[in-house]
């Protein structure tokens, strides 16, 4: 469950939190931009002295030369301690990006399936990287010069109050009427900001979808309409950021122009106090000079407003994913499995609202294969990724060797278990790092026995680099029953002693089909093997065949016994068999009439 008081921390404190040790390198970027600010402002306590002495006729060249040496030096130390601070906040920060994406990543392993399969692959990728990657100049930059532009007016203020408090208070007139002016640009900022969030990523989701979706989209003739909605998308990203900008143009133009024009009032006022004779020529000239620089590093700092509300956001997208349920699991096994037996007692689980599975039980004995068959939308996949643990059951339970899966460690139970789906995912890489993936550490002879030994062996020499090919992007180089024979051959190599193979054959044809099965057989030797398959043909031999219909066990088996006593299993045969008559007649056909 989410903590609350995890979720309540506020964006700083996250902040902190990725910095791990790492944070004293905030602390001294601090430390020094702040030495860095009194640098910068001691050489005007000179300049001021300067004056004092030019005022009174002081003609020593050496002492003018003197101060002008100390305030080089002090100008310098400051570039220096600006470099210090900078450099440490850049280390801080790239650490702080470094442990965000590695938390999500880790996170994202950790939640249960349907979260991720739930939220757009675009949103997550955005998140992760352009959206993170914005945030590295506010990290960076932000405290330091924060703490620079808020302590440099500051102490350049309270030296002006001791020259005099009048023309010190007079210098910030303009101030308040430019803050006014900026606070009326920042009515309605958080609405702004949400709606450029929103269409920013309904654009990046509609262009994931396209780039994706192109092969489909040309297919059926449907690029003008899908082409359509990503310019739709992009002209609302667009035109929100404008219309955001013309709301602003005008209390941002006066804001501008006000704030720093303290000239407004210092000349008059400091001119009219000279001629009275309370205010000395010399510190009219020196209150001059400090008035214009008083308000521009307060600019500075207002104009990081639009950073800050960026980062606020980002943080609490990120940390909205690193919140979320976990799957329940113990760091430790707190109990080892007597076998590999699968009991599933009672169990229901629903996608949001709507439940799938109403009280599903059946047993599945250690070292045997089990079947799970029925018609599509019954509920055979969503038993596969429970027992896989992709997710977590909401009533009843799951046990392996007797004990229940949420008493077993996440890491030490995907030892345990091999899923292969029939949408398998294959890294851009190369055939055998990808089957590598298996088992870290097994060695190119380990690689090759497994691919042999999984009927994968013929096909990949054939390629142009053999093993060392690159498979593409989710494999796209390859057919979908080529990925499909490697993923299993990464299964394979895993070793673990419980199987699960959902639809891991739909792309192959018959011929291939018959030769992974046989493959399988050879490898899975008392495994617990558990296959859900549309081809009946390919586990009638199971030891077990489990009928699902609408999330139910309709019966259970060998398929003779369903054939004699399952209305259902029998139709399916009956149906299956049929379509394999009609098929290879229709081969048959074809191969006289090439004939």
């Amino acid at each position: 469950m989410k903590d609350q008081n995890v979720k309540q921390k506020s964006p700083v404190s996250w902040i902190m939190t990725f910095a791990g040790r790492y944070k004293k390198l905030y602390t001294t970027s601090v430390a020094a931009a702040a030495a860095g600010v009194v640098c910068g402002v001691i050489p005007y306590f000179i300049m001021g002295d300067v004056i004092h002495r030019l005022v009174e006729g002081n003609r020593n060249w050496q002492d003018y030369l003197t101060s002008g040496i100390w305030m080089a030096v002090f100008w310098t130390l400051r570039i220096i301690c600006h470099s210090v601070s900078t450099t440490c906040s850049h280390k801080a920060t790239f650490h702080v990006l470094g442990e965000l994406r590695r938390q999500l990543c880790d996170k994202l392993s950790k939640v249960p399936l349907g979260y991720v399969k739930d939220m757009p692959s675009g949103s997550l990728k955005n998140i992760m990287m352009e959206r993170t990657d914005s945030i590295e100049t506010t990290l960076a930059h932000i405290l330091p010069e924060f703490t620079a532009n808020i302590l440099a007016p500051v102490l350049v203020f309270l030296y002006m109050l001791t020259i005099d408090w009048k023309m010190a208070l007079i210098s910030l007139i303009t101030l308040p009427l430019g803050m006014l002016c900026y606070c009326l640009m920042m009515i309605g900022y958080e609405e702004n900001y949400r709606n450029v969030v929103t269409k920013t990523k309904t654009l990046n989701d509609t262009a994931v979808e396209y780039i994706n979706g192109i092969e489909v989209i040309k297919a059926f003739g449907k690029a003008k309409s899908s082409y359509e909605r990503f310019v739709k998308a992009a002209k609302e990203g667009a035109s929100c950021y404008v219309e955001w900008m013309r709301k602003c143009d005008i209390p941002f133009s006066l804001a501008m122009t006000l704030t720093p024009c303290t000239a407004l009032t210092v000349l008059p006022f400091g001119g009219y106090f000279v001629m009275r004779g309370s205010l000395a020529p010399e510190d009219f000239v020196m209150i001059v000079l400090l008035s214009v620089g008083l308000v521009q590093p307060l600019i500075t700092c207002m104009s990081y407003s639009d950073d800050i509300g960026k980062l606020k956001t980002i943080i609490g997208e990120v940390t909205g994913v690193l919140t979320q349920e976990e799957l329940i699991r113990p760091e430790t096994d707190r109990k080892e499995p007597e076998d590999y037996s699968v009991v599933l007692e009672n169990v229901r689980f629903g996608y949001h609202e709507k439940e799938v599975l109403h009280g599903i039980s059946m047993k599945i004995e250690s070292g045997t294969m089990a079947a799970l068959v029925g018609p599509s939308g019954s509920g055979k996949s969503t038993i596969a990724k429970l027992i896989a643990s992709l997710w977590d059951v909401k009533d009843g339970s799951i046990r392996i060797g007797g004990v229940n899966i949420k008493d077993l460690s996440l890491e030490e139970y995907n030892r345990k278990v091999a899923y292969v789906s029939q949408d398998n995912y294959l890294f851009d890489d190369t055939i055998r790092e990808n089957i590598r993936m298996g088992r870290e550490g097994a060695s190119d002879a380990e690689v090759e026995e497994v691919a042999r030994r999984s009927g994968c062996h013929d096909f990949i020499m054939q390629l142009e680099n053999g093993y060392d090919t690159v498979v593409g992007s989710s494999g796209g180089h390859l057919s979908g029953g080529e990925r499909q024979r490697i993923a299993i051959a990464r299964a394979m190599l895993k070793d673990a002693p419980i199987i699960i193979l959902d639809e891991a054959t739909a792309y192959t044809d018959p011929e291939n089909e018959a030769l992974i099965q046989a493959s399988v057989a050879r490898l899975v030797r008392g495994k617990t093997l558990i296959v859900i398959a549309h081809r009946l043909s390919t586990v009638s031999d199971a030891d077990r065949i489990f009928v699902i219909e609408d999330g139910r066990v309709n019966a259970s088996g060998t398929h003779k016994e369903l054939l004699k006593e399952n209305d259902l299993y029998r139709r399916m045969w009956e149906a299956h068999i049929s379509v394999k008559d009609t098929a290879g007649s229709s081969r048959m056909e074809g191969g006289s009439r090439n004939a």
